[in-house]
């Protein structure tokens, strides 16, 4: 949605600290990290209409986002309960 950050600290507030950790630490979710970003900023460009693609290719990015922070969401998830059992 135009003017919201997705930013992964915005999206993940509860998990601040532990993407910072597991960026440092485990070179998939660097990986991850990193890729989400370069889409997320894709799509906050054509949001801001400084690049104007077809409905489709901005559809896919958004779809290829909400994807990497499904996986993302999920070894936050898998690493805290890891941590607290």
């Amino acid at each position: 949605m135009l003017g919201e950050s997705h930013d992964l600290f915005h999206e993940f507030p509860e998990y601040r600290d532990r993407i910072a950790e597991l960026k440092d630490a485990n070179p998939k979710f660097a990986r991850l990290y990193d890729d989400y970003h370069v889409v997320n900023a894709e799509v906050e460009r054509i949001e801001l209409e400084l690049e104007t693609p077809s409905d489709q290719y901005t559809e896919t990015l958004k779809k290829q986002r909400l994807h990497l922070k499904d996986e993302i969401y999920a070894i936050l998830r898998q690493t805290r309960a890891r941590d607290q059992a």
